[in-house]
């Protein structure tokens, strides 16, 4: 039997709309690739968004701003493979990140801050803590100090004295980042508001998994609004990358310092209260 003209419109009009979602689906609800990024020699070549000033009025922040970033915005694994995701950084920090899976999301934290107590040559405050609670002092290993696991105890053993050179510093962090984490950063860390964030500070969850991101720059405009930048390290182990702000609302890779709600990033959410700082 012949059809109707009205019926084999009406096939055509949902034969065009089912093509219409089908392409919505398979284009429009995948993760949006990020638009390609110029290439900046550190942290302050960043540029802020307009009517803001960078602030950065202690030595760690200056140090930071100072911080190398790579030509290639590649991030790399710990075994030279490339990261699945690769739309996540804005820029890729030149720091070292080892062959092992080691330097992970709170690693990053501590040899980004270990990295500038070395350079200032303030290695006295140069220590971190165990998840056990344990304190391990880069002076105290230069001096012989080191650990035997016993029970899940880091029991202290004596050796002989290391010298002080990049070899011997290495080779701390890796022990280090062996048996610290999250946890046991987030409780040498101090809670501080969102309203007076500075570069330096850490959003860090200490829990099981939990995440760790560091400040690494920070702006106001004149309103005295803040915006803020992060950079983090991943498991498995990986570069320490600059991340994008893929919310909206103001430029990547620039985050608001809001006193309410949480902060989305790339791979992990934070609430205000994640928000601490060295002491």
């Amino acid at each position: 039997m012949k059809k109707h003209p009205l019926c084999i419109l009406v096939r055509k009009l949902y034969a065009m709309l089912f093509t219409f979602l089908l392409f919505a689906c398979l284009y429009g609800c995948q993760e949006p690739i990020a638009a390609p990024t110029p290439n900046y020699a550190t942290i302050e070549a960043i540029p802020i968004p307009k009517g803001y000033t960078r602030l950065a009025d202690h030595a760690f922040a200056k140090w930071l701003l100072q911080v190398q970033l790579k030509k290639d915005r590649t991030v790399y694994l710990y075994n030279g493979e490339k990261k699945e995701d690769q739309a996540s950084q804005y820029a890729v920090l030149n720091i070292p990140i080892g062959k092992e899976d080691l330097q992970q999301c709170a690693d990053a934290v501590i040899r980004l801050r270990a990295e500038y107590l070395y350079n200032k040559q303030d290695v006295e405050r140069i220590a971190f803590h165990a998840t056990d609670g344990t304190l391990i002092a880069y002076t105290a290993w230069l001096k012989g100090q080191s650990f035997q696991l016993k029970h899940n105890k880091l029991v202290a053993t004596k050796v002989a004295a290391r010298p002080d050179t990049r070899e011997t510093f290495e080779k701390y962090l890796r022990f280090v980042f062996m048996y610290a984490g999250t946890h046991s950063l987030a409780k040498e860390l101090k809670p501080v508001n969102i309203q007076q964030i500075q570069p330096g500070d850490v959003f860090v969850q200490g829990s099981f998994p939990g995440h760790a991101m560091i400040v690494m720059s920070v702006a106001q405009n004149p309103r005295g609004e803040k915006i803020y930048m992060l950079a983090q390290g991943y498991t498995p182990a990986q570069s320490i990358h600059v991340v994008r702000n893929r919310i909206g609302g103001i430029e990547q890779p620039w985050y608001k310092a809001e006193e309410f709600g949480t902060v989305i990033t790339p791979g992990w959410t934070f609430l205000q209260k994640h928000l601490m700082r060295f002491q």
